[in-house]
């Protein structure tokens, strides 16, 4: 099978110029702590992936049916209802950390949190790096 075409695509686009214009500015002002969060994490730089998501690594995954593609390793996007901070492969294996993570909501690989007042930053830096470490035992990561 031909390697698949996400809807979601790395995008030339800039990261300073998108995070400059998200509104409202609360909303920017959480984003642009997010940014700074993953980039101290993570240890890579931003890209931008589609319209509206920063990605931190990447990594290109094949699927015992022959599907084929790259994603983003970890990242997020200041969504208009709420920031969706993107984990992969998921969730499953973290209760623990999203016990002590504060007031948020998830989806398979997606952590909705409202503002980052509601959150404990020290623990979504665990949160982020355990979930790379779970990615990096699927397939390989690496920098964007």
């Amino acid at each position: 099978m031909a390697q698949s075409d996400n809807k979601t695509q790395p995008t030339g686009a800039s990261v300073a110029e998108f995070l400059a214009g998200v509104t409202p500015v609360r909303r920017r002002a959480d984003a642009q702590a997010l940014d700074t969060l993953f980039r101290e994490v993570t240890g890579f730089a931003p890209q931008m992936w589609g319209e509206s998501i920063i990605g931190y690594g990447r990594y290109h995954y094949r699927y015992a049916s022959g599907r084929e593609g790259d994603f983003l390793a970890t990242g997020f996007s200041p969504r208009k209802a709420s920031l969706s901070i993107y984990i992969m492969p998921g969730y499953a294996n973290f209760a623990d950390l999203l016990d002590r993570l504060g007031k948020h909501k998830t989806g398979v690989s997606c952590l909705y949190v409202n503002k980052l007042a509601d959150i404990d930053l020290a623990v979504l830096s665990e949160l982020i790096r355990a979930g790379l470490r779970d990615l990096q035992g699927h397939w390989p990561v690496a920098p964007t």
